[in-house]
């Protein structure tokens, strides 16, 4: 990777004009020689980013009893296995529920539950829970979810993932970009050798190419 791309995130911050929004930070990574209809080639990682996410991540945290009452106040969401049995009779709400979080953790004993009852909703997005023992504080884990992105190539060679937000210090922005591509890197074959290009822009802003 570039030495310079602290320079090179300015230049893309420095390109991209106000908006009446908060933009994202967006990294494009695009591959080359590797077989990405073979299942075991296909990147899935999660990465907790160094300098945090910029934006809000919603949890929502599946159990009961006293893992329910600890998630309470630092989960955006708990949901005891009786509402369980709810979201899982009503799709709708069900896809509500999970377009609406960014991670979910679950007590060990429902997983089985969950997997069977709204496996289908949680499956395909990426979003199956996390398990969690019984009674134990899910407050650590959450706190780590929140500086958390997920990346998924799937069976294409061009892949995207927020790495900040255009507020943030350019510096944090060049520390979360390198942790991915370090991640990435590390997973394929080749390394290095393995990646095209990639490209950093704000959600609206100009396309700046890092390597």
């Amino acid at each position: 990777m570039y030495e310079n791309i602290g320079e090179l995130v300015k230049k893309a911050l420095e390109g991209s004009k106000e908006r009446k929004f908060k933009e994202s930070v967006d990294l494009a990574i695009n591959l080359k020689g590797v077989d990405l209809s073979q299942p075991k080639n296909r990147i899935e990682e999660e990465i907790m980013l160094p300098k945090g996410r910029g934006s809000s991540v919603k949890i929502g945290v599946f159990g009961s009893g006293e893992l329910a009452e600890k998630a309470k106040g630092v989960a955006d969401i708990v949901i005891t296995p009786e509402q369980l049995e709810d979201y899982a009779d009503n799709k709708r709400e069900a896809r509500k529920l999970v377009g609406g979080h960014n991670f979910f953790i679950a007590e060990a004993p429902l997983m089985p539950v969950i997997g069977k009852r709204l496996g289908a909703v949680l499956g395909p997005r990426g979003k199956m829970p996390k398990p969690i023992p019984p009674g134990a504080d899910p407050s650590g884990m959450i706190t780590s979810l929140k500086k958390t992105i997920k990346i998924r190539s799937k069976d294409k060679k061009t892949f995207h993932t927020m790495v900040g937000t255009k507020d943030m210090n350019p510096d944090d922005l060049e520390a979360n970009i390198r942790a991915v591509v370090t991640r990435v890197t590390s997973r394929l074959e080749q390394g290095e050798n393995n990646i095209a290009s990639v490209y950093v822009k704000t959600t609206m802003g100009p396309t700046v190419r890092l390597m």
